[in-house]
């Protein structure tokens, strides 16, 4: 279990100092792009090892449909909280002043994270039932992370979908957290309903 964690721990420490870090380049697309390239490699690299949650939301809903148990995912969403709160910390020695403006408290924001989310952890659900190709997996994992953060922006959120990314740019706000856990709960449920 050690080494899972390391590997939520770190993976979500990448994902979100990635995230941190687009958010310089002027581009709509660089921040998505940039999230689903890094997700991708991650599905590759310690998919085998921890399943690569890498955001407490997709572990919760992981858990909504049996696929962790509680014991692991509290620590699953603890390693990837430490990852988020580090890449926060690394991001601020190098970025002053850094933040995202995301502690907006409103329904658009929340269900423009849980439409997003719901999009983006269908995917993932394709991959869990193993109805997607398994080669394939980082591609449709990390084009899911893409394709949710791009709806959720459009729809009037910062595109967070991960509440570890939220703590890396310091929010931890209502909508954010709960539109993003309820939404992958909601997509994996669906996915699981319409597949098996």
């Amino acid at each position: 279990m050690k080494k899972k964690l390391i590997a939520e721990g770190f993976g979500t420490f990448a994902l979100a100092l990635a995230v941190l870090t687009s958010v310089n380049v002027d581009s709509v697309l660089a921040t998505p792009v940039i999230a689903g390239l890094v997700l991708g490699l991650f599905v590759y690299t310690i998919g085998s090892n921890s399943g690569c949650h890498i955001n407490p939301a997709v572990t919760a809903g992981l858990w909504s449909i049996g696929k962790i148990n509680s014991k692991d995912a509290m620590s699953y969403i603890a390693s990837q909280l430490a990852g988020g709160l580090v890449a926060f910390f690394v991001a601020s020695a190098f970025i002053p002043g850094l933040s995202l403006g995301t502690d907006a408290e409103s329904m658009m924001v929340f269900f423009a994270e849980l439409i997003g989310m719901v999009v983006f952890t269908f995917g993932i659900a394709s991959v869990v039932y193993k109805k997607a190709e398994g080669s394939a997996s980082g591609l449709i994992i990390g084009g899911s992370l893409m394709l949710g953060i791009i709806i959720a922006v459009h729809l009037g959120s910062a595109g967070l979908l991960n509440p570890a990314v939220g703590l890396a740019v310091g929010s931890l706000s209502f909508s954010y957290v709960l539109g993003a856990v309820a939404g992958s709960a909601i997509g994996m449920r669906l996915f699981k309903m319409i597949s098996t």
